[in-house]
Order: structure tokens, then C-alpha cells, then sequence
């Protein structure tokens, strides 16, 4: 019997150190798999650090590629842009204006009313009208013309008793599609982009194409402005505030303008400005630097995209690309962990992972989660993931959003630095000889990812006080605008109009 007892022990023992093996054996694989999740998240903290040191190396980049922009065409990644508008509106506009916003398979026409007064009065009405797929294939004069009948029926609903007194109506176009600009209201198409494909247009003044059309159909509508949509964002900005010194779009896409002094224009030297300075179009999503914090993901993205090697700023910063960033890091995660067994198809598709629905994983304030699961389940087709998962996943969206939102913040201020306004003095700097009183810098900012996204708002404050310092800082104003593309082009309309009296 007592042997028997001492069997039966045995085995006991034995398959109870069994399953302790197992269950060990477990907890080894489990935290191999985890230490190998967080190598990967430090590689990525290290790799996407934004320390204030390399923040202000960025914005001195941006500021000697701003100068090598203006001192000759090809001298830098940076456009900088002539856009030959010189003369911003400022509140003292009077009039019904139009304008015409062309950026896609929309189209919008806008009627723009100013009371001429301080504070500035502005009233508008705004019609939305999509573009026929063949046209956007056709002929230039098929597009016009469809353009301008539809400008026709939108002032037809109106009584006109403002023109009837030999006034004519003036218009801004904001076309936004690559340009060279030729003058405030002329500029060749360079190519077509966004699904047109209208080969008799590519070479021809855009601005001079509407007006053939306008008339054609007998309308007394004069293209006073030809535009793009960041200019037409600083536009409003300084409507509203005359200390407005640059633009920034930061959405889907990323752009910025600013004033610069025309003796700058080095490129364009014994160009006559009424003003004394001209507004630059920095197309500064092109803009690039050894001092950006590029990791594996960037790379690999750039390489992956149809435009290797260019809009690297853009790549970093802007709503396109940091929802498939996060992506891919999400996808070495579960690759390297190996956490899940086989990996969701959906992960190695590119952009599936859209911006808002990061921002929305990265603000989800719920206890559990619950957001980040539902997305990661329902887009990703990531099955059950744990809180602890789902807390990487958040600081992955953090971590990527944060780089982002600095860098834009040291962008801004490579700007207000090449135009003396980043607190360390110049000619027209923050502090003057004959005046020590800090100058009010505004910035005129458009686009959801600032708009609409809390934490990268929040971080791009971060990065300009960090940058600036507090004292600096509380002087550079960002000011949200709504609408440059269409109430800023019908603005500049009345800037450059031939009834500046009436």
C-alpha cells in the first residue's frame, strides 16, 4: 500500500513539474515576445526624438534653404515661389467679390460681400459643383466653359444692382495645381495632377483660359488673382489681422507662405513691388535635412510611394502618411513578437490605416480601450488584443505624432528666423533699435490635422514654446483661418481691383 501511495506521489510530482515547466516555459515565451515589443518601441522613441538641441538645427536648415531658394531657381529643395502678390488685403476692402476654387472633382463658386470697416465686415455665399468625369479628360475650352456657365447661373440669382453703374465684377481663381506663376493674375500649368488629364492646357496661362471662357459667355468677370490655396489662406489671415507674416496648411497635404522683403528676391532682382515686399510660396513639403529624425519607416515609406525622394517634410508631417507609418510600425511589432501567429493581410496594405482613425486611437480616453480594439479589429482585422497592446499602440500613435507636430513647430519658426521674427533680433526683427517692444507675429493656419487633432495641436504649441522659449513664444500667434482657398482668392481679387474707390 505504501508503495503504491509513493507511486501515485511520484506521478503527482511528476506532472505537477510538468505543467510547472509548461507554464514557465510560457512565461519565458511570453516575455521574449514582449521584451522583443518593447525593443521596438525604445528603437522607435530613440529614432523619432525631437529633442530641442536637433529642433533648432531644423530650423536653422529651414532658414538656409529659404535663402538658397530665393537666391536661385534650383538652389534648394524649396520652391520659393514668386506668387507677385504684393499687396494683401487689410480690411479696408469694400465690394462683392468672387471666387472660383478649383482643387479636385469639386469646384466652388463663392460670393464674397466687405464692409470696408474695423473691425472687418465680410459676408459670403458659397455654391459647390462637381466636375463631370469627362471633363476632366476633354478639351480646356470644354472645362471652362463649364466653369464659367455655372459662374453664370450662380450670378444670375442675384439682382446685380452693385454693377450696374458701369462696375464690372472681379474674381480670384484659386487653381491648385502646379503653376509658374507669371504675374498676380497669369500662370502656366506645369501638369496636371489629381485625376485631370487635359493635355491642350499643360503649357497655357490657366488665369487667361477662364477668361476666354467668361467670355465667350458674355460676362463682364475679370480674373483679378490667380492663386493657390496657402496664399489665399494669409490672404484671409491678414484681412483680419495686418500683422499676419506667413500661412500654413497643414491637412492632408502641407504647404506655407510667408512676406518676405523684395531686396530677398535675390532670384529676381529689379523686380518693383508697391509694398516694398512679396508673398513666397515655399511649397515647403519638399523641404529636406540631415537634422530630421528619419527612421526605418520613413525610408521604407518613401521608398514605397510614387514620388521617391520628394515631399520628405511632407512625409513626416503631414495627414497623407502618419496614419501608414504608424501602420507599418504596428506591423513589425506583430512580426517580430509574433504575438498573434499569422499576420492580418490588412496590415501590409498601404494607407488603410488612415489619420483620423490614429487620431482617434491615440485620443481614445476609455478605460479599456475600447477604441483602439475596435479599430485595430475592425480595420486592421487584429483579433482580441490585450490592454497592454493597446497601450502600445497608443504610445506608437504618440510618438508619431508628437515628431510630427514639433517638427512643424520648427518649421514655422525657420520662417519667422529667415525673416528676423524668431526673437533674436534684425532688420525687421523682434526687437528694433528705436523700439524694444516685442512685435506680434501671426500665423494663419488651415487644415484639419491643427484644426481637428487636440494632442498634435497641443504638441506643435509644445514644440514653439520650447523652441522659442515662453517669453518669445507667447508674442508668435497662430490664428486658425477657415476658407483661404475660396474667401482668400476672392480677398485678392479686391486687393488688385480696378474699382479699389467704389
Amino acid at each position: 500500500m505504501g508503495r503504491v501511495v509513493l507511486g501515485v506521489a511520484v506521478s503527482v510530482a511528476v506532472t505537477a513539474c510538468a505543467v510547472a515547466a509548461v507554464v514557465v516555459g510560457r512565461r519565458v515565451r511570453s516575455r521574449r515576445k514582449w521584451s522583443k515589443v518593447v525593443g521596438v518601441l525604445r528603437e522607435l522613441e530613440e529614432g523619432c526624438d525631437t529633442t530641442v538641441a536637433r529642433l533648432k538645427q531644423v530650423v536653422d536648415a529651414m532658414a538656409v534653404e529659404m535663402h538658397a531658394g530665393l537666391a536661385s531657381e534650383g538652389g534648394s529643395k524649396l520652391k520659393m515661389l514668386l506668387t507677385y502678390v504684393d499687396n494683401l488685403p487689410n480690411g479696408t476692402e469694400r465690394g462683392t467679390y468672387y471666387a472660383l476654387d478649383l482643387g479636385g472633382t469639386y469646384f466652388r463658386v463663392l460670393r464674397v460681400h466687405l464692409g470696408g470697416q474695423r473691425p472687418p465686415f465680410l459676408e459670403h455665399e458659397v455654391e459647390r459643383q462637381p466636375i463631370p468625369q469627362h471633363l476632366m479628360t476633354s478639351t480646356s475650352e470644354d472645362l471652362f466653359d463649364f466653369i464659367a456657365s455655372s459662374l453664370q447661373e450662380f450670378i444670375d440669382k442675384e439682382d446685380g444692382s452693385e454693377f450696374s453703374m458701369g462696375r464690372g465684377r472681379e474674381l480670384g481663381f484659386t487653381f491648385s495645381y502646379p503653376v509658374k506663376q507669371m504675374s498676380v493674375c497669369s500662370g502656366i500649368l506645369i501638369k496636371w495632377t489629381k485625376g485631370f488629364s487635359i493635355v491642350d492646357m499643360v503649357g497655357r496661362d490657366v488665369a487667361e483660359c477662364l477668361q476666354e471662357a467668361l467670355t465667350r459667355r458674355g460676362l463682364d468677370v475679370k480674373v483679378a488673382a490667380l492663386v493657390n490655396d496657402t496664399v489665399g489662406t494669409l490672404a484671409l489671415g491678414h484681412y483680419h489681422d495686418v500683422d499676419t507674416v506667413a500661412a500654413i496648411i497643414i491637412g492632408t497635404g502641407t504647404n506655407a507662405c510667408y512676406v518676405e522683403r523684395a531686396d530677398a528676391l535675390i532670384k529676381c532682382q529689379g523686380l518693383l513691388t508697391t509694398s516694398g515686399c512679396m508673398v513666397v510660396n515655399m511649397e515647403w513639403g519638399n523641404f529636406w535635412s540631415s537634422h530630421l529624425p528619419r527612421t526605418s519607416y520613413d525610408i521604407d515609406l518613401d521608398a514605397e510611394s510614387p514620388n521617391p525622394n520628394d515631399q520628405g517634410f511632407e512625409k513626416m508631417i503631414s495627414g497623407m502618411y502618419l496614419g501608414d507609418i504608424v501602420r507599418r510600425i504596428i506591423l513589425r511589432i506583430l512580426l517580430e513578437s509574433n504575438m498573434f501567429g499569422p499576420v492580418s493581410s490588412k496590415l501590409s496594405m498601404p494607407f488603410i490605416l488612415r489619420t483620423p482613425m490614429m487620431a482617434a486611437m491615440h485620443e481614445d480616453d476609455s478605460p479599456d480601450l475600447r477604441e483602439v480594439a475596435r479599430i485595430l479589429g475592425d480595420i486592421l482585422e487584429i483579433p482580441y488584443v490585450p490592454l497592454k497592446l493597446r497601450k502600445v499602440v497608443v504610445k506608437v500613435c504618440d510618438i508619431v505624432t508628437r515628431r510630427a507636430a514639433r517638427l512643424a513647430a520648427a518649421g514655422i519658426i525657420g520662417i519667422l528666423k529667415k525673416i528676423g521674427r524668431d526673437g533674436s533680433g534684425g532688420i525687421t526683427g523682434f526687437r528694433s533699435k528705436s523700439d524694444s517692444k516685442i512685435k506680434r507675429s501671426v500665423v494663419a493656419i488651415e487644415g484639419g490635422l491643427y484644426t481637428s487633432y487636440t494632442l498634435f495641436r497641443e504638441y506643435l504649441h509644445e514644440g514653439l514654446n520650447d523652441i522659442l522659449g515662453e517669453d518669445v513664444a507667447k508674442h508668435v500667434i497662430l490664428k486658425i483661418t477657415e476658407d483661404g482657398s475660396g474667401i482668400g482668392a476672392a480677398l485678392l481679387a479686391a486687393s488688385y481691383s480696378s474699382y479699389k474707390c467704389g
